[in-house]
């Protein structure tokens, strides 16, 4: 049901309807398919206009096969500028997926920027886990790895020609003046009253701002644009912040740093980006951004274009919170698999494959909406079922004793490594007189439709024999610690006669088998919107207590011992696993839970 969902919502994206995933009913999820009436798609220019507007899943293809078609460009090149201040998110993905994957359809290419213009929050730590992240997503830049702080030389000479030209001025009002001055969105701005200084003056406060003779905050260099503009961002932006600190890629050079906004356009514009595509929060930074490019005399001038932002539900994207829940030890680490971080997914199992997968499923359009974090289990279910060898690994074992089984006995049985894919070929599996299975595979007093081990039932072993339970061995408190049970000797990989064997359960043989450990990860969060507490509480009070369990003493079956770190399996009847990136070793394997079989969310 949930694969026919998505196959309706990507037929219906195609047609023009923007789709949202949202929850119904108690952490339930099902999707839900509305047509925004807000949302301005941009209609494929070759479409036949009697037949009505023609909507892309992905609104960008059109402008860009138009602007190749008709000469604009012969080359597209996109960018992908991330600032390095933390890791990189599943949000990022989304955008890396669009820019990179734009650039490959049409034979252009991307760079990657790093628009690091705020030295005291930027970190080579962060630098080169995005690298790393990108290149693992499957994706190549062009050339070398490109910084805005290069072009701070050519950004300082722009200043000053605004300056010379009546267009930017060095402003003294205190950060609460200026908030002051800037007026709200229903009440224009007023002007600085030192808006009007002359040209030279402005010069030579700017120049003493870059000598350092200012101490952090005394003064900015604004653009002047209009205090009035019902546009906030054009009420004479800030261009240049006092900040003494050491900066990772120009030392000590500067004391003095461009903004973003004023820094973005004009490094695209020294780059030769032909489509600057970025998401819908900077809608409002276009004209500004067009501000800049029209006032200076810049080598090309880009166009901006606004994307709906990934918004995934039962999860945090904020990377200042993201910094909290590391920081403050909620979670271990910015790769913790429970995060939201690319480094975090990585770790916990998922597939680049099924990254790219989940982007292109939930489409590029120009309407904000939710997606449930069920559709980015479903890309990796999906993947993962296809592809990950499959295996057995009882979490919580309970010993198994068959007593008719000669003691001295070992039968190697071959079971597939995949039911699909031969070429995977078989593992090996020893089966001797006791084994293990899980502890809930028996049960004295079964529920109604039980279909595992009860006293005096049978089960098949996966690949094996079919068994019955006999006796069970209990300790002083009654908690059963051993099962005695029996096997049939005719019933490899048969039925036996005149019998109706209710299930098949997972077992792995006790002298044979691996020690591990298995770590069961769930969502971090147990709300769909964590940043919504109630009673005005934080979003950690929305935290997951069950986000983590960590089994100790599993076994695994023998061919799991040699598991390579981010090797990947499906455990039979258990789920979806990943061989730890950093903790596990062959020989002492660490387990992740990638996901569950099912969806079994809140039930």
């Amino acid at each position: 049901m949930q694969q026919f969902s998505v196959l309706l919502c990507q037929v219906l994206d195609s047609i023009g309807y923007d789709i949202a995933f949202v929850l119904s009913g108690p952490n339930r999820p099902r999707t839900c398919l509305f047509k925004d009436p807000m949302s301005k798609p941009t209609v494929d220019p070759t479409s036949n206009s009697k037949a009505g507007p023609a909507v892309p899943v992905n609104f960008l293809r059109p402008i860009i096969q138009a602007d190749l078609d008709s000469g604009k460009h012969t080359q597209i090149v996109t960018r992908f500028p991330p600032e390095p201040n933390g890791y990189l998110h599943i949000g990022h993905a989304k955008s890396i997926c669009v820019n990179f994957g734009l650039a490959q359809e049409f034979g252009g290419v991307t760079h990657l920027r790093f628009d690091d213009t705020n030295p005291a929050k930027e970190d080579q730590e962060y630098i080169d886990a995005i690298e790393s992240d990108i290149k693992w997503l499957g994706f190549e830049w062009s050339g070398e790895v490109r910084y805005a702080s290069k072009y701070f030389d050519q950004l300082f000479d722009w200043a000053v020609e605004l300056i010379k030209a009546g267009k930017a001025y060095v402003d003294d009002l205190t950060p609460e003046q200026a908030k002051e001055y800037r007026g709200t969105l229903t009440e224009p701005g007023k002007n600085s009253p030192f808006r009007d200084r002359s040209v030279e003056e402005n010069l030579d406060w700017f120049n003493r701002m870059r000598a350092g003779e200012f101490p952090d905050g005394a003064r900015v260099l604004r653009a002047k644009i209009d205090m009035a503009s019902p546009n906030m961002n054009l009420r004479d932006p800030i261009m240049y912040r006092i900040r003494h600190a050491h900066h990772h890629q120009t030392g000590d050079k500067w004391c003095i740093y461009p903004n973003y906004d004023f820094t973005h356009g004009q490094s695209d514009a020294i780059e030769g980006i032909t489509h600057s595509i970025c998401t819908l929060e900077f809608e409002s930074h276009r004209p500004l951004y067009e501000w800049f490019l029209d006032s200076l005399p810049v080598p090309a001038h880009p166009r901006q274009y606004e994307f709906s932002r990934l918004n995934l539900n039962y999860t945090i994207t904020s990377k200042r919170k993201l910094k909290q829940l590391v920081d403050e030890k909620h979670v271990h680490g910015w790769d913790d698999p429970r995060m939201s971080t690319l480094s975090g997914f990585r770790r916990r199992g998922y597939t680049p494959a099924s990254i790219r997968s989940f982007c292109d499923m939930v489409g590029t359009n120009r309407s904000d909406g939710v997606v449930d974090y069920g559709m980015l289990e479903f890309s990796i279910r999906q993947d993962l079922d296809a592809n990950a060898p499959r295996a057995m690994c009882v979490l919580r074992p309970l010993k198994v004793v068959i007593t008719n089984y000669p003691e001295d006995k070992v039968d190697h049985l071959e079971l597939p490594r995949h039911p699909q894919k031969e070429e995977l070929g078989v593992r090996k599996l020893p089966f001797a007189r006791e084994i293990y299975i899980d502890r809930d595979d028996f049960m004295e007093e079964p529920p109604k439709g039980y279909k595992r081990l009860e006293p005096n039932g049978e089960v098949r072993l996966r690949g094996s024999y079919v068994i019955r339970a006999d006796e069970a061995i209990k300790d002083a408190d009654g908690n059963i610690v051993e099962l005695r049970c029996s096997y049939d000797p005719e019933t490899l990989g048969k039925n036996p006669e005149g019998r109706k064997v209710k299930g098949v359960v997972h077992w792995v043989p006790a002298a044979a088998s691996i020690e591990c450990e298995v770590r069961l990860y769930d969502r971090l969060f147990r709300s769909p919107n964590p940043e919504k507490a109630e009673d005005s509480a934080s979003f950690l009070d929305n935290i997951n207590p069950d986000s983590l369990q960590v089994l100790t003493g599993c076994r695994a079956e023998p061919s799991l011992g040699d598991a390579q770190p981010e090797d990947r399996f499906q455990f039979e009847r258990e789920g979806y696993f990943c061989a730890d990136i950093k903790d596990s070793k062959p020989g002492h394997p660490v387990f992740n839970r990638t996901v569950t079989l099912r969806d079994s969310w809140g039930q």
